[in-house]
């Protein structure tokens, strides 16, 4: 589904206001805006009048809004194998694709028609399988179907509705006629990125949309939701419903925690479910709790890995006995994919005939399964004209245009089609219509498909969107539309002959609700992902702060020579960043730029601030649907921190001269500074922001315990051991801790050891100190949720007070006395007991509310052990 993002630049060339719509559609294809003279159809005539009244240049202000909008929202598409993967900002073009009211009656009676005998063929082979037996459907194309899952055989789905969520890729040919490329019932994407092109549309155009009586989408989504709660076996006055997703790194992953917001469902991933004596558990901190309703987009075969895919990861082991036991509904009902075999589309009129008793009103694209030996010498005798696709799913092959293909390729492609032909379907090449798109200043034709989408209802139909998602080629040249081969996206308007429904999912101002203060409950895997949120924001902070520390004093310098505390602050950065395998830092001490920038930028090396950023902006997607939109805006722009746009830094092999040095550090110290103020905007919106819930509660511990750690970390490798220049490296560790101000202001004099080690560890009003970030530690740690009527403290409680009690018994001017040798062992023996006690503490709280969070293990490949 996404590529190149639609640009408009910022200050397009002046073009008369009337002038500027002049488009030209292509010849010999169905234009959807403009006849053949070129003039507005019907439909678009409101829309182009309310273009034109608005001019080039506020749209063009506008669309630059929309698009900011939409990058500042996180709204991706992840195209595998594209260098911005996850970061790639969904593709909207601010033109939308608009269907009159006759137009749309004819899709919607023909979506829920075809919904209607899917799903009766779902049924029949599942069950009885007649349409086998009457000879409707060859058997080597359900038996040998990867896609027909035996473990489904005689699982009746709850409501007897296999298709809860049904779309199907439409597209149209030069007569106007709709043709059904293909058909989504597994669980069909795009839903969500409709609703948000909608939003963005509708935002930017509100006088267009309100004139074109353009029908609304929430209707529809709230048929969905009384829909999933109508199956669910058991509660269903208040089912639980999750959202199931394969996890982040799924192309579509934006739209899963979308929707999951937007229909206030919970977004799990398969560790946070669990099957116990056949029953579907989700894992929340406070213990396990049932699951009625699984909204799905796994695939059928990663669902269960004890009976489907053995080695899927991602899928809940057990989870097709709890279905057969009838304790959990799955929407889409697993098992329904097998309808979106390409070779069945051949056979749908004959059985839309013998289940329906109804001729098929919306066709699919002329197909030919070449199983049949008729219809394979029918598609051999004209490949220029067919696109050659596989039959079957699971089949790793790309569409063949034959029209396209020399000769000699047409016959090796007739050769192997003959070889193997139950595996190859021929599709007559569909001349796709065309819709206009904004590119610069103008608009111009590309080829469109749309996905319309149907919902099943109470009375055995299906509820048709008055919209849909609307994808575009890339370029004019091509007919592909894929949003993985660089296509774009276009809101879908269905015009209304009446009046428009106002209703909104959203309650309206002034309706009364009962007053609640739920919707606490958190999985164990969220939880985790917090925490390590926390943990990753704090981890980058400290390093940045050193950092910026260090390149300031060589930046007000003449070199490193008059930066007597360098050496002392470069061994406390090796151990802020270290891993194993590093080379000792000690060495780039001569010519400690290089290092300095290595360690900022270097996206390949563990632990650089690079590399910190990135894994927290991966880790902030994993939970987008637990965070705000300014948390999420804050975290996005951090993450945005790719080396090839801003790390070009000439002269970093050693040999920097004055006047290029100090340019380049000057421009890598301007980044640090924004850095900071990012993340501490982040730690402003967590602490001020953000409900004081368990989420809150293990984001808070972990960027406690991340704080902690490296404050010991930096005063341990700075102060332990007595350094010849002590005072300038005293103002440094101020600096780095941000105190700097209250200890000028409390002691005015000289730099004193024991001063800033009491500021820095045992002052509980600084919050940058030790003891304060401890004491916070605790309190959280005293909150978080375990079982009551067990006596004693948990672990982790034991843990905290020992080492709050060891900081808060320690005498300061005791622990800052060095011995003879310049060593410090009070303080060495201070800092090493915390330091290996609260890494206990981490895993103490791990094992008690995130040790379920290990992958199961599977059978698969498995040796028995000796």
């Amino acid at each position: 589904m996404g590529s190149e993002e639609l640009l408009v630049p910022p200050a397009p060339p002046r073009v008369p206001e009337t002038e500027w719509i002049g488009y030209t559609p292509y010849p010999g294809v169905l234009d959807e805006a403009f006849d053949d003279r070129a003039e507005p159809r019907a439909p678009w005539q409101p829309f182009f009048k309310s273009l034109q009244h608005l001019g080039l240049h506020e749209l063009t202000r506008r669309w630059d809004e929309a698009k900011h909008h939409i990058r500042e929202n996180g709204v991706t598409y992840n195209v595998y194998g594209d260098p911005r993967g996850m970061e790639r900002p969904w593709q909207l073009d601010p033109i939308p694709l608009l269907l009159g009211s006759a137009e749309s009656s004819l899709l919607e009676a023909g979506l829920i028609q075809r919904g209607r005998l899917l799903e009766a063929i779902l049924h029949d082979l599942y069950g009885p399988r007649l349409s086998i037996a009457r000879g409707l459907l060859p058997p080597e194309l359900i038996f040998a179907n990867p896609a027909f899952l035996r473990s489904c055989h005689g699982i009746t789905p709850p409501g007897r509705r296999y298709l809860h969520l049904y779309a199907a890729n439409v597209g149209r040919s030069t007569d106007g006629a709709f043709w059904v490329l293909g058909d989504r019932t597994q669980c069909p994407s795009g839903a969500g990125y409709a609703l948000e092109n909608r939003i963005v549309l509708a935002r930017m155009l509100p006088d267009a949309f309100r004139d074109c009586q353009v029908h609304r989408l929430a209707i529809f989504f709230r048929t969905m939701r009384e829909t999933l709660r109508s199956i669910a076996p058991h509660n269903r006055d208040n089912p639980r419903i999750v959202l199931l997703t394969p996890g982040p790194f799924n192309e579509t992953y934006f739209e899963h925690a979308y929707l999951a917001r937007y229909l206030g469902y919970t977004l799990v991933e398969g560790g946070d479910l669990t099957v116990r004596d056949d029953r579907v558990y989700l894992k929340l901190l406070g213990g396990l709790q049932p699951v009625d309703v699984i909204l799905r987009r796994l695939d059928d075969d990663y669902c269960d890995p004890l009976e489907l895919r053995p080695d899927s990861s991602i899928g809940i082991p057990g989870l097709m006995e709890a279905v057969r036991a009838g304790n959990v509904a799955i929407a889409n009902a697993i098992g329904s994919g097998l309808m979106e075999t390409t070779a069945l589309l051949a056979f749908l009129p004959a059985l839309c005939r013998e289940l329906l008793g109804e001729e098929l009103k919306l066709p699919s694209v002329p197909t030919w399964w070449c199983g049949d030996p008729r219809a394979r010498e029918h598609v051999i005798a004209h490949l220029s004209e067919f696109v050659v696709k596989p039959a079957l799913a699971g089949m790793r092959m790309e569409p063949v245009f034959g029209g396209e293909l020399s000769r000699e390729q047409r016959a090796h492609l007739a050769l192997e089609i003959r070889a193997h032909p139950s595996k190859y379907v021929g599709q007559e090449r569909l001349a796709l219509s065309t819709a206009p798109v904004l590119t610069g200043n103008r608009l111009q034709p590309r080829h469109l498909v749309l996905r319309v989408y149907a919902t099943a209802t109470g009375d055995d139909s299906f509820a048709f969107m008055p919209g849909g998602l609307t994808r575009v080629s890339a370029s004019p040249e091509t007919m592909v539309v894929s949003m993985q081969r660089g296509g774009g996206s276009k809101d879908t308007w269905i015009l209304s002959s009446g009046l428009v429904s106002n209703f909104s999912l959203l309650r309206p101002p002034g309706t009364p609700v009962e007053l609640s203060r739920g919707g606490g409950d958190l999985p164990s895997r969220s939880a985790d992902n917090l925490y390590w949120l926390g943990r990753y924001a704090e981890r980058a902070d400290g390093l940045t702060r050193i950092l910026r520390v260090i390149l300031r004093r060589l930046i007000e310098t003449a070199g490193p020579a008059e930066v007597p505390e360098l050496p002392a602050l470069m061994h406390a950065l090796a151990r802020v960043c270290a891993r194993p395998g590093d080379r000792p830092i000690e060495d780039y001490t001569g010519t400690p730029e290089a290092e300095l920038i290595a360690v900022m930028n270097e996206a390949k090396r563990p632990g650089s601030l690079v590399s910190g950023l990135l894994s927290l902006a991966r880790v902030a997607g994993t939970v987008r649907d637990r965070i705000s939109t300014d948390m999420w805006r804050v975290l996005a722009d951090l993450g945005d921190v790719r080396p090839s746009k801003h790390r070009h830094f000439p002269g970093t092999n050693g040999d920097l001269r004055d006047k290029g040095r100090s340019r380049t550090l000057s421009t890598e110290l301007e980044w640090l500074d924004r850095t900071i103020l990012s993340l501490a905007a982040f730690g402003g919106l967590a602490m001020e922001s953000v409900t004081r819930g368990e989420g809150w509660r293990f984001l808070d511990i972990g960027r406690k315990l991340e704080r902690s750690l490296y404050t010991i970390n930096l005063v341990r490798h700075t102060l332990v051991q007595v350094h010849g220049h002590e005072g300038p490296l005293l103002e440094s560790l101020l600096e780095i801790a941000d105190s700097s101000m209250t200890y000028r202001r409390r002691y005015q004099g000289s730099l004193q050891t024991a001063a800033v080690l009491d500021l820095l560890l045992a002052d509980e009003t600084n919050p940058r100190s030790l003891v304060y970030q401890l004491a916070a530690l605790s309190d959280d740690v005293e909150r978080l949720p375990r079982d009551a009527t067990r006596p004693g403290r948990s672990p982790e409680q034991r843990l905290m007070l020992s080492v709050l009690a060891e900081l808060r018994l320690a005498d300061i001017d005791l622990t800052a006395q060095p011995d003879p040798t310049g060593f410090r062992p009070l303080l060495d023996a201070l800092l090493g007991g915390l330091v290996s006690s609260l890494p206990a503490l981490s895993d103490a709280i791990t094992q008690t509310y995130l040790s379920h969070l290990q992958t199961s293990r599977h059978l698969v490949g498995t040796e028995p052990e000796a």
